[in-house]
């Protein structure tokens, strides 16, 4: 018997699509060299066809080429943009915060915390007591 199991394993199918694919160009190739044309109009015809096909690739190129330049640009100005915003922010935080300081200006003298006082706040220091 033969062994059938080394096309069975449940692939999604790309050599079928290729296959076909293949077959499909194959055939139409040979279609053409046996159409009842002329040798020199089937010629014709395949260089219009390549010319085409050429024109049409050349034109994507150049509207990817186009788009691609456009994307590139509205990225650098972005980035431009992004660098000014961090350098004024940059400058901001050096104006605002000269050098020397730590950036906290909390000062504490002592606490209530958790005591059940008024609420104003204690400074001797007497943490969860009443």
């Amino acid at each position: 018997m033969a062994d059938f199991d080394q096309y069975d394993n449940g692939g999604s199918g790309n050599g079928f699509v290729m296959g076909l694919i293949a077959g499909t160009v194959l055939g139409a190739g040979l279609g053409m060299l046996l159409a009842p044309k002329a040798g020199s109009e089937l010629r014709g015809a395949i260089g219009e066809q390549a010319r085409n096909f050429g024109n049409r690739a050349s034109d994507q190129y150049r509207r990817a080429s186009e788009t691609a330049s456009g994307w590139a640009e509205k990225g650098r100005e972005f980035v431009n943009q992004a660098r000014e915003a961090v350098s004024r922010g940059a400058e901001d935080t050096r104006t605002t915060y000269p050098a020397g300081t730590t950036g906290s200006s909390y000062s504490s003298t002592g606490g209530s915390y958790g005591s059940t006082g008024s609420g104003t706040g204690s400074t001797s220091g007497n943490y969860g007591q009443s």
